[in-house]
């Protein structure tokens, strides 16, 4: 784990300058700026249609009575390639962008699946559901809400006070 906080904060960052001062020393530093503005603003459009496209996948599957497990993790990797688009650097934009196409997210979702399964059975990692410290039995509070469609949502009128 500290490993991978070290690339994260120290060698990435470093990377990232030299490619973007190789870039500019090639390219000029306004078309370097503004390629990377370019990036960012593309990658954010893609990030948009691929995220809507995923909720509405999960939508249908919820529709049909299934766990959208898939789409789930779709949504968990396009989360991830939008913080790397938003991160100035074109090593981060090019895994971004590597993760909102659908083949290679699928190469990543099947690693990723693969690895947690294993996790999972072999005990490293556990889910729990409930409060923390609290047994929901114990008459733990659970705050809810409902909606009820009224007449602007295509629902019954309301009675009149």
């Amino acid at each position: 784990m500290l490993l991978i906080l070290f690339l994260v904060f120290v060698v990435t960052p470093i990377v990232e300058l030299a490619v973007i001062v190789q870039v500019a020393g090639s390219t000029g530093v306004m078309n370097t700026i503004g390629l990377l503005v370019l990036v960012s603003v593309v990658g954010a459009w893609l990030v948009r249609r691929e995220g809507l496209g995923i909720l509405q996948r999960a939508q249908q599957e919820a529709a049909r009575g299934r766990i959208p497990g898939r789409e789930i993790v779709d949504g968990l990797l396009v989360l991830g390639a939008g913080a790397l688009m938003l991160t100035p650097g074109f090593v981060t934009d090019a895994v971004g962008l590597a993760l909102l196409f659908p083949p290679t997210r699928a190469l990543v979702r099947a690693v990723a699946t693969r690895r947690l399964t294993r996790s999972m059975a072999s005990g490293r990692t556990t889910f729990r559901y409930g409060w923390r410290g609290e047994d929901p039995s114990t008459g733990g509070i659970i705050d809810a809400g409902s909606w009820e469609p009224g007449p602007a949502d295509g629902g019954p009128d309301e009675p009149e006070a």
